[in-house]
């Protein structure tokens, strides 16, 4: 399974014994592992997976707080879904500049879709969460329910 600095930036684990003339191929060369492909500048010919987000998630008295850079990424192209316990950020960041593979000497910003669902450590009420970008940075405010909270009713009688 790749990590997530794998799966971000499409970068390639390699063994440190590796020999690069070592299954050598159509495309490329393979890992030990039969996982990625390299292709003849050493660059990784990864499948179109979805990249995942970092996010910093922390509580307030009253709420959860979720932060998450989103740089480059138009708020038409983000979507975030909520429950009760659970945040799905989703979105695709799309790179303008079309340039050939051989002009880059290094590249490793993450274009394409992404994705994080994270398990909340606390319910939320989700119709008074709130979202707002700044510079790039997402931050997410889901007021938690408060449950200790009681009232008294009035019975009425008929």
């Amino acid at each position: 399974m790749k990590s997530f600095f794998e799966r971000l930036t499409g970068a390639v684990k390699i063994d440190e014994d590796f020999d690069e003339f070592d299954n050598l191929g159509e495309r490329g060369v393979t890992n030990h592992e039969g996982g990625d492909i390299l292709d003849e500048n050493g660059w990784a010919e990864t499948e179109n997976e979805e990249g995942e987000l970092t996010m910093d998630m922390y509580q307030t008295p009253d709420a959860v707080i979720i932060k998450t850079m989103i740089a480059g990424v138009k708020p038409d192209d983000l979507e975030v879904s909520i429950t009760r316990d659970m945040v799905t950020v989703r979105g695709t960041r799309e790179e303008k500049a079309i340039v050939s593979e051989e002009n880059y000497f290094s590249k490793e910003l993450y274009w394409g879709t992404f994705s994080r669902t994270i398990t909340l450590p606390a319910e939320i009420d989700i119709e008074a969460a709130e979202a707002e970008e700044k510079h790039g940075l997402l931050i997410i405010r889901l007021p938690k329910i408060d449950k200790g909270r009681q009232t008294r009713l009035q019975v009425k009688s008929h």
